[in-house]
């Protein structure tokens, strides 16, 4: 977790640290007191012009500016791509009936998909890499973020024996980090259900908004909707109550690595 403060704490701290009354800091930068209020009580972000000339009071460099422009992309999740929002997120929750999720993928098993795609043709060194730094800026990193993955038991069945081995020897390591929770729904049970429809991602945000990710043919599309965010939350329902918990997960995904011996 970020143990610096909010910036509406940040605030607070320059004024009193100068003994200075709201209307003095107010009439200082040209706004309102009430508008100091609101910056201080977290309801308002500064605007980039009156974020500078508080930097410039203070002598904060562009901290304020900088903390002002993260505050206001937080509250508007879709001003960011999907990256950044999947490396801010406190936990995310993955459905993939299809593939092995990305940020659970191994090397070789990367490149198996990247090579599926015909005009990835001379790109896969690089799409590789691109998928290992999303994989080093969250489930990787020194303050990981959560993740909880379900997959259908025909994705872990998909592709040459020796990639599969890997993949699913990678899946068993991962499962064992504490912040990674990775379930299984079996094809026996799975049957015809509103997963089907599509692999998604909800990212949950430190502060308790959410936003979604859905891939597609082309680019994918994020949902930041609340009707949108409302249907995802409710099919993430149903196909959470399909899935095997994680240790019974766990011991179908080593019987499967067994096959591959």
């Amino acid at each position: 977790m970020n143990d610096l403060p909010s910036l509406s704490a940040r605030l607070r701290e320059l004024r009193t640290s100068r003994k200075m009354a709201q209307d003095r800091l107010a009439a200082a930068i040209g706004v309102s007191k009430s508008l100091v209020q609101s910056f201080e009580s977290g309801k308002l972000v500064p605007q980039e012009g009156t974020a500078g000339r508080m930097d410039d009071f203070f002598g904060t460099g562009d901290e304020i500016q900088q903390s002002a422009k993260d505050a206001r992309e937080d509250r508007q999740p879709w001003l960011r791509s999907w990256f950044e929002q999947e490396r801010r997120a406190a936990l995310l929750r993955s459905w993939e009936p299809m593939l092995v999720p990305g940020l659970l993928q191994c090397e070789s098993y990367m490149r198996e998909v990247f090579s599926a795609v015909p005009s990835n043709a001379g790109k896969i060194d690089g799409l590789v890499v691109k998928r290992r730094e999303r994989q080093a800026a969250t489930i990787d990193r020194d303050e990981p973020v959560g993740l909880s993955a379900i997959i259908g038991e025909v994705a872990l069945r998909r592709g040459p024996s020796e990639v599969l081995k890997d993949q699913l020897g990678h899946l068993v390591d991962a499962g064992h980090r504490p912040h990674v929770r990775i379930r299984v729904i079996p094809a026996e049970s799975e049957g015809i259900h509103v997963g089907l429809s599509g692999a998604f991602v909800i990212a949950n945000m430190p502060d308790g908004r959410r936003s979604a990710y859905m891939d597609d043919q082309l680019t994918g599309h994020v949902a930041n909707a609340r009707a949108d965010l409302a249907h995802l939350e409710l099919a993430w329902e149903e196909i959470d109550a399909l899935a095997l918990p994680v240790v019974q997960s766990r011991d179908l995904i080593l019987r499967m690595l067994h096959e591959h011996k």
